[in-house]
């Protein structure tokens, strides 16, 4: 069986009407009272005629027939119900970058030519400023009240105002399994550019993991529901923003497996005392992280406060770099979790896997790989075998993205055909070794060519976070003389500690060949990253190029 994610919400919702599945702040929402939410939303934009156009059938992997509706939010239930939202009136939700300014907005609405724009009143002075911009104004503006106070802006209707006006019977459409499901890349490295996958297809690859078993296998989406509804639920709390893939997926997995989702109260930054005192009190079981700058003071704030954590059950890291010290930390605080890290991509899904438990020491660096996960040759000819020495391209067939939204190029260079089977290459360099783990060793966007050497930044960044001194660290490539290009390291430290870079390279070189080695240390307060955890490596190579400051 294959599912729409509205489809199969609704038969859960009709399934398990009285259960519990979201909790922010003051609102405690069954899943009856979502599902008139979500269907009062899919209605007001169909009647603004934001829906789809052209069957899928039709089109090619890089073309959309359907509205775009903008994300322009903070976590909360109304990032949830514009997702479910969309997909019910057969349009797609798109996820927005909260912290771009007003010509990366622009980019992106213009990118996405969206629809519709769902936005938080505190980002209605950056829209004001961007929407003269726009070379097709958004049919409908629906303006989230927030602690901003912030007026409507001229047109833009009251969200809730809204909802309160519109049907909340279910919508006079067929949601259908190859309805897009719209992802942008967080443009860390270049422009964001929007990856269209079918729903099922990221159901299958990024979230049908938490489903039970069977559930692809029967022949209606009620009989899925009901698998579901006889499952045991689960409380999950993605920390990192819904505009992160990962966030999402754990975030439709909760409410999909008929559990309970659940936010903090403090959506703007990381507040960890809000985090720990939620888990305790709503007893969640899933969360999910991005590396050790979600990590490392989630951990410092359970060693200072009075927290129990006992009913986490799995913690999911990933994004960026979770060192093997910091998650043997989470495990001496929480025992009885085991840690995911997730590696994976918005072109992939959920790629590779490395489990961790207090029964056996943390490692890094090496996953197991998922169903239809290979290491492509340099030159795309073939797949490498396990054992095979070779540096390749980390690759996925089976359930995989359609394309790049409007790019054709782009789409063509990054989902090919390697011994005749269609696989999404999204420039991530890796080995697959012997017994079977992958070797991750970091994007090619951010590869270094120092001398003649591939240096993977990545890897690089492993062997430096090791260093006990360490809190967070970049690697980036600046131009040299000698060199080419040579490995730069920018690095905050803990509290307290200052190691010198003679104390750094004499650490670093025990885990890396001597080529491989940082040239230069920059010292900042903190990694500039987004507010899903990942590194600006842009920011980082105008740092080390002397044209930027630190933050």
């Amino acid at each position: 069986m294959r599912y729409n994610h509205a489809a199969l919400f609704a038969e859960v919702a009709d399934a398990l009407p009285d259960r519990e599945c979201l909790v922010f702040r003051d609102r405690r929402l069954t899943f009856a009272a979502l599902s008139e939410r979500v269907n009062r939303l899919a209605n007001l934009l169909l009647s603004q005629g934001i829906t789809i156009h052209q069957r899928r059938a039709s089109l090619q992997p890089w073309e959309s027939g359907q509205d775009h509706v903008a994300l322009y939010l903070l976590n909360g239930n109304e990032y949830v119900e514009g997702m479910l939202g969309a997909a019910a009136a057969r349009a797609a939700s798109l996820n927005v970058n909260y912290r771009y300014v007003e010509a990366e907005l622009a980019y992106l609405f213009n990118d996405a030519n969206a629809r519709a724009i769902i936005y938080h009143a505190r980002f209605a002075p950056t829209l004001a400023a961007v929407l003269p911009d726009l070379e097709h104004p958004p049919a409908l503006l629906l303006q989230v009240a927030d602690e901003s106070g912030n007026a409507l802006l001229p047109g833009a209707l009251d969200y809730e105002q809204a909802l309160a006006s519109a049907s909340p019977a279910r919508p006079d459409v067929e949601p259908d399994p190859d309805d897009l499901y719209v992802l942008y890349t967080g443009g860390t490295t270049g422009m964001p550019k929007g990856v269209l996958w079918t729903q099922a297809g990221i159901l299958e690859s990024g979230i049908g993991a938490f489903l039970p078993e069977g559930t692809f296998e029967v022949d209606t989406v009620a009989e899925g529901a009901a698998l579901i509804a006889q499952s045991e639920p689960a409380v999950v709390l993605p920390l990192p923003p819904l505009m992160h893939g990962a966030a999402q997926w754990m975030a439709l997995a909760g409410l999909l497996g008929g559990g309970k989702l659940v936010f903090p109260d403090v959506v703007d930054k990381l507040d960890a005392p809000a985090i720990w005192e939620l888990i305790d009190r709503e007893g969640v079981q899933r969360m999910n992280m991005v590396g050790n700058a979600f990590a490392t003071p989630l951990c410092d704030e359970f060693e200072r406060g009075d927290y129990s954590g006992a009913s986490v059950q799995l913690v999911g890291v990933g994004g960026a770099i979770t060192s093997a010290s910091v998650k043997q930390r989470i495990l001496t605080l929480l025992p009885q979790a085991v840690i995911a890290d997730v590696a994976g991509s918005s072109e992939t899904g959920s790629q590779l896997t490395n489990i961790s438990t207090a029964a056996a020491p943390a490692t890094s660096g090496s996953f197991l790989p998922a169903a239809g996960t290979c290491v492509v040759a340099e030159d795309h000819t073939r797949v490498l075998e396990p054992g095979d020495p070779a540096t390749g391209w980390l690759a996925r067939e089976n359930q995989i993205p359609l394309g790049y939204l409007n790019d054709q190029a782009k789409t063509e260079r990054t989902f090919v055909e390697v011994d005749g089977r269609r696989m999404a290459l999204p420039g991530d360099r890796a080995r697959h070794l012997a017994d079977n783990t992958v070797e991750l060793l970091g994007r090619d966007s951010v590869t270094i060519n120092s001398g003649g050497e591939k240096i993977f930044a990545e890897e690089v960044e492993h062997a430096l976070i090791a260093h006990p001194g360490i809190q967070d660290v970049v690697v980036v490539g600046r131009p040299s003389e000698r060199w080419g290009s040579e490995v730069v390291a920018i690095v905050a430290t803990k509290p307290g500690q200052d190691p010198t870079d003679a104390e750094l390279l004499a650490d670093t070189k025990t885990r890396l060949a001597r080529y491989k080695l940082p040239k230069a240390f920059i010292r900042v307060p903190a990694v500039l990253r987004s507010p899903a955890g990942k590194a600006d490596y842009r920011w980082a190579k105008d740092l080390a190029a002397g044209s930027a400051l630190p933050v």
